[in-house]
């Protein structure tokens, strides 16, 4: 399970009502959100409480308050945690793009997201729970821009097509079509249906043929 806590460089914008200056402060925000995650994991979003959380991260209610004032609130920061993670894996794919001759490009990124859709349980607990706010859904649409920006970032590296409009639009397609078949993918099977993963790596290769077919 990976650490959910806020980098002190604010590299997440992890939605709290002020933001620990001292490493003792910033420690217990950690133990807090990593509390939230176990119970999110053991007992679901449902029991994403002020109370609960507090309790188990052996924390007083009033500690609690001063960060993370409400339920909704726990919710966006862990959101903030997963999209972080999400986005610091498509950076090492950019990186590896940029290396190395990637073969198949949309194999290695579907393979790579679906790697951690199987580690990160609290995310899919959290994605598959309903529970969503709307800040937290406002933030994954512009994590999914991110992870378009992302993905065009690799087919630059990769010289397969001119950086335009057209092609930030087109990965942006991609993106959404990815995480559309993911979720359906893990809500099927908890390490992700396999049969149902190759055929969005089938569909989104012939995309990615189509897109870097256009005129240059």
């Amino acid at each position: 399970m990976g650490d959910p806590a806020p980098e002190p460089d604010g590299t997440w914008q992890v939605p709290l009502r002020r933001t620990p200056q001292q490493a003792r402060s910033r420690a217990r925000l950690a133990r807090v959100l990593q509390a939230a995650e176990r119970v999110l994991i053991s007992e679901g979003a449902q029991a994403l409480t002020t109370t609960r959380i507090a309790a188990e991260a052996k924390v007083s209610v009033g500690s609690l308050y001063q960060y993370l004032p409400d339920r909704d609130a726990i919710i966006d920061a862990l959101a903030a945690g997963y999209f972080a993670r999400l986005e610091a894996a498509m950076d090492d794919l950019v990186r590896a793009a940029t290396a190395e001759r990637l073969d198949d490009p949309v194999g290695v990124l579907i393979d790579a997201f679906a790697a951690i859709y199987r580690t990160e349980h609290g995310f899919r607990a959290l994605w598959f729970g309903s529970t969503l706010t709307e800040q937290t859904r406002a933030a994954d649409r512009e994590h999914k821009r991110r992870m378009a920006d992302g993905t065009r970032r690799v087919v630059l590296a990769l010289g397969l097509a001119r950086d335009d409009e057209a092609l930030a639009r087109a990965c942006h397609a991609a993106v959404l079509a990815a995480d559309a078949l993911a979720q359906e993918a893990f809500r099927r099977d908890p390490e992700g249906d396999p049969g149902l993963l190759d055929e969005a790596k089938l569909m989104l290769r012939g995309y990615l043929d189509a897109v870097t077919a256009r005129p240059r």
